[in-house]
Formats: structure tokens, C-alpha cells, sequence
């Protein structure tokens, strides 16, 4: 596939390192000589100086051939710009925009992606999908990652081992005879900074990342396996009220009205603004590290706090006051992944990545075949994949256990007629269902053509 990238910073850089390791073609352009000979170095990738809207540079970037175009400069205009002209002059099929300016994004505006107006596919809003995935941690307590899969019927649960979870030191193997109830399929650890697909002998230790997939319903009850049964929320403290802390906020108001929220903004005029726009949130202006503040906000009796200002260490150092004060959760959000080893044992409990969500929204619509929806699991070491089989894929009809599937890649679940069932070695995949599994990054490839449309399927 020939794949154009508009933007070479930390999204457009791990879009091209996720799609350049699958051996697709990929352009990257960038006004920055500086960026664009640090992506030369390090990937497989064409990398072009110059202005990614302009049709000149789109033609020397391939855009007569191009499959796609992902547009994510720090622009909306020319990320929009650039999609346009990618499809009035280069007819390229497929065009996906990161759009920030909220303004942009209004229902009342929804005709100005048409085709017949500005042809864009696919908007990606950074600060939306942010906020939703903070929404989606606050969901399940104690879990520091949660993904829908199968229109909610499915969930992918990141939790951390503590030496209280009864189900450590267990062979995944035996997990089902000891605990019956423990309707689970665990699909990748993480110990240290080392990421691990597990097979039926390995074991769950004290401190690990795991990530298990569950039917909604259950789990409650597979938190509390793993030793978390933390009460739902009832307070929340924002600290930060841009973009990302004001769609959170309208969120909660729109979907979790038992929710009591407080946003501290440090920008007067934002503070302000932001008042005018919420109905039940009460923002208070100030610093989100000053102890009086945090007093005033009642943080002793928060049960999360969600750190989003623009400021890395900002973010940081008032989670770990407010946690210092008496919150009993952190989610904080960082941009730069050097600060991630660092984050458990400061004891934040959940780190947000922008880069890896929107990666992880943008996979979805690059990703071949019947794929419904994707999630890349840190830095992409595995992505966890939701498609529909079909009548002709090589995985219907047959027992799991004797389907030849590479070592890298584990089926979690089956959805079928809105049934959920945890795959086991005797599950059989039916046609059309969905199938949620995980595949290591170098077998990503062989998943999209397990569920592509063959011709003899017509």
C-alpha cells in the first residue's frame, strides 16, 4: 500500500514506523529538515522537506499513485488543504485529517467534509479520543487501560499485579481448573519494559501490566480476581481546562450525572469561558500545584484526579500532590514516552498518550480487510484486532487448536448473534462472526488477509 504522511511529529512518525515495518511504501513529508532527516535515519521511508498542502510536493511525494493520504501537521487548515488537494488532483481514494480546532468539528458544520465540499474520510480529534479514553478508565476502577471491543459486549482490561492478586504465580494454563468463575483470556504482559505474549505456560508476577479481554458483564468479577474491587467514582478533579479537560468534562455531564466534577484551570479568561459552557462542573481558577487550591477543591475526598495541562511535568508533579493530599487514583496524561518507565513506581496509577491513541484511531481506518477496530498496545509491540470472519477465511469451521496461527497472535474472543464466548482450544469461529485477538506487530499482515475478501466470496 502507498501511504502519503503529512507531519512528521509524534503521531506522523509513529504512523510511519507502524505502517514502514509492514513493508508498505511510505512518504513522509515535513517542513522540518531536522525531523524529516531524523525519520530518514531511523525508517525504511521516503522523506521529503517541504509544505505538505502544496500540489507540487504531494506530486514528488507520489500522489498519483497514493492509496492513502494521513494528514496530522500541527495544522488544521493544511492538514485539511492537503486532503483536498490530495483528492482534486491526485483522485487519491482514502483521506484522513487530525482536526484540533473544536470549532471545525460542530454537528451544525457536518456537510463540509462531503465529498462534493471538502473531502476528508476520516476526522481524527486528538482531544475528543482522549477525553474518551479517559472517560473509559473511569469506568472500571483500578484497570489503567479499557477498550470497547463488539459494540461494548467486550472489553480489553489493563491492569497491574499486585502481591495481593490471588491469580499470580498460576500457569495461564491452569487458570481456568483453579478458577472456574474467571472467565478471562489474558492476551500480552508487560514486565518491566518488557512486553510479553504469553503462552499456556507462562505466569502472571507481582507488578506486571496485563491485559485480559472479558464479557462486560463479568468484569466486576475479574477485577476483583486480580485483587481490585476500588468503588466506582463519585468525585473527579480535572486539573487543566483545555481542550481535552473540557470535553472530559462535557462527557461526564452528558453520560455520568452522579458524577460530581471540579476543573482547576491556571488561564483566568479560559477559566471563565469554560464556566459559561459547563452546567455542572464548578472550575476554580488557579495553580493546579498550590496545596490551597487542592484544599479548596476537596481533593482529600476526590476519588480520581485527571491531570491534562499542556506540561508533561506539570501534569506529573499535581498528580502526585493531589494524590499526596488524599486522591485516591491519578490519570495523567504525558506526550513524551521517555517518562513512561518512570510512571508506576511514582505511583500514577493511568498514563494517557495522545501519540498512541490517535495512532491507535488511525490504524483503524488503515488496516485491510473486515477490521472493525483496533488498538495498539504500547509503542506497538502488538496491536488488539476486532474483525468479522467470513465465509472464506481459513479460520471457519475449525477448532482453534487446529488452526495453524503464528505464536504471536491469540484469539480472546468470539461474538456471535450478540453472544460472547472466551475462546478456548475447542471454540469453533462460525461465519460472521466477530473475532477479537491478538497479533504481535510482525503478524499484522497475515491477520488483515485471515479476514480479507476473497474474489470466491462473490
Amino acid at each position: 500500500m502507498k501511504v502519503i504522511i503529512c507531519g512528521a511529529g509524534q503521531v506522523g512518525a509513529n504512523i510511519a514506523r507502524y505502517l514502514a515495518t509492514e513493508n508498505n511504501n511510505v512518504t513522509v513529508i515535513d517542513q522540518s529538515p531536522e525531523l524529516i532527516q531524523k525519520l530518514s535515519d531511523q525508517l525504511d521511508v521516503q522523506a521529503i522537506v517541504g509544505h505538505a498542502s502544496l500540489p507540487p510536493v504531494l506530486e514528488q511525494a507520489g500522489g498519483a499513485a497514493a492509496d492513502m493520504v494521513i494528514a496530522v501537521t500541527q495544522s488544521d487548515e493544511v492538514n485539511m488543504v492537503a486532503c483536498q488537494v490530495a483528492h482534486s488532483l491526485f483522485s487519491v481514494p482514502t483521506k484522513i485529517a487530525r482536526v484540533r480546532n473544536q470549532a471545525y468539528l460542530q454537528p451544525l458544520w457536518a456537510d463540509l467534509y462531503s465529498r462534493e465540499n471538502m473531502p476528508i474520510d476520516v476526522i481524527i480529534s486528538p482531544e475528543i479520543e482522549v477525553a474518551k479514553a479517559i472517560a473509559r478508565r473511569l469506568q472500571v476502577p483500578g484497570a489503567f487501560d479499557m477498550i470497547p471491543f463488539a459494540d461494548g459486549l467486550v472489553r480489553l482490561i489493563g491492569v497491574i499485579c499486585t502481591e495481593e492478586c490471588p491469580i499470580i504465580h498460576t500457569p495461564l494454563r491452569q487458570l481456568t481448573g483453579l478458577f472456574p468463575d474467571l472467565n478471562i483470556e489474558v492476551m500480552a504482559i508487560v514486565r518491566g519494559d518488557r512486553p510479553i505474549i504469553p503462552d499456556a505456560n507462562d505466569q502472571m508476577l507481582p507488578g506486571d501490566e496485563v491485559y485480559f479481554v472479558a464479557e462486560t458483564s463479568h468484569v466486576a468479577r475479574a477485577m476483583a480476581a486480580f485483587g481490585h474491587e476500588e468503588p466506582e467514582a463519585r468525585r473527579v478533579a480535572i486539573i487543566g481546562g483545555g481542550n481535552i479537560g473540557l470535553v472530559l468534562a462535557e462527557q461526564i455531564e452528558a453520560s455520568h450525572p452522579g458524577l460530581s466534577v471540579r476543573i482547576i484551570e491556571g488561564n483566568r479568561d479560559r477559566a471563565e469561558q469554560i464556566a459559561r459552557q459547563l452546567a455542572r462542573t464548578t472550575v476554580l481558577y488557579g495553580d493546579g500545584l498550590d496545596p490551597e487550591l487542592l484544599e479548596e477543591a476537596n481533593i482529600s475526598s476526590t476519588e480520581v484526579v485527571v491531570a491534562v495541562t499542556n506540561d508533561d511535568e506539570a501534569n506529573i508533579l499535581a498528580s502526585l500532590l493531589a494524590k499526596r493530599y488524599g486522591a485516591q487514583r491519578a490519570i495523567t496524561l504525558i506526550n513524551k514516552t521517555t517518562y513512561n518507565p518512570l510512571m508506576s513506581g511514582l505511583g500514577i496509577d493511568a498514563v494517557v498518550s495522545p501519540r498512541a491513541i490517535t495512532a491507535s484511531t488511525i490504524l483503524q481506518h488503515v488496516r485491510r480487510g473486515r477490521i472493525k477496530a483496533v488498538h495498539s498496545l504500547r509503542d506497538g509491540f502488538a496491536e488488539v484486532i476486532e474483525a468479522e470472519a467470513l465465509e472464506t477465511s481459513p479460520l471457519i469451521g475449525h477448532p482453534i487448536r487446529d488452526i495453524s496461527l503464528p505464536s504471536d497472535v491469540i484469539i480472546g474472543a468470539i461474538v456471535r448473534d450478540g453472544t460472547v464466548t472466551i475462546a478456548r482450544p475447542s471454540t469453533v469461529v462460525r461465519p460472521h462472526d466477530r473475532v477479537i485477538l491478538l497479533a504481535g506487530a510482525r503478524s499484522v499482515k497475515k491477520i488483515e488477509r485471515l479476514f480479507a475478501v476473497r474474489l470466491e466470496f462473490f
